[in-house]
């Protein structure tokens, strides 16, 4: 798949080769695609050049190994390489990757309502991509039984669809809210037993 990756910072592109080099680590979902995917969705929303948001972007998943705090690594990671950047606040960038943890930006936070959507935007795909997104998270805890795992993402979706709305921008809920939730209820049915 061609990638398209617009990246904020023409004078660090030494430092854009080492983010798409973690990329690109075995990985199931939270790959390049995935990362580019972020972007895209972030485009569409509107984002436009807020290099904060286009950064974190970059960074929210490029520690991505199974260990439990590879958000705040990631976060760690962005506020390294970003700190003789000059024109970044790499303290903000940091904030928002941390964000991704659990996709609950404060109300008002428009940086963390557009990057959180974005990065969720993958819920409501079409039923083909979406089927390849189960897949690639199913990779990714391989080692996990798959009584055990079903029950984890049961746990998860059920969460998910407990919230009044999955997405916190306007354009987020009316672009992905119908079609997330029918994918959200048609997975969690299928690890119930309810469908094939």
């Amino acid at each position: 798949m061609p990638l398209s990756l617009p990246w904020p910072l023409p004078n660090h592109l030494a430092l854009r080769d080492e983010l798409i080099q973690a990329w690109s680590t075995e990985r199931g979902y939270h790959d390049l695609r995935h990362l580019h995917e972020v972007l895209a969705a972030l485009h569409d929303l509107g984002a436009g050049d807020d290099i904060a948001v286009i950064l974190a972007a970059w960074f929210h998943d490029a520690v991505y190994d199974g260990a439990p705090d590879a958000e705040e690594r990631s976060a760690q990671l962005a506020e390294q390489r970003l700190a003789d950047v000059e024109g970044v606040d790499e303290t903000e960038v940091a904030r928002l990757v941390r964000l991704t943890l659990d996709h609950r930006p404060a109300p008002g936070d428009r940086r963390g309502e557009l990057l959180v959507d974005a990065d969720l935007h993958i819920l409501a795909a079409g039923k083909a991509r979406y089927a390849e997104y189960v897949a690639g998270v199913r990779q990714e805890y391989a080692e996990v039984p798959e009584p055990a795992f079903r029950a984890g993402r049961a746990t998860v979706l059920s969460a998910l669809l407990g919230k009044p709305h999955l997405f916190h921008t306007e354009a987020g809920r009316h672009r992905w809210e119908k079609a997330a939730r029918a994918n959200l209820i048609r997975e969690l049915a299928v690890l119930q037993g309810d469908r094939p």
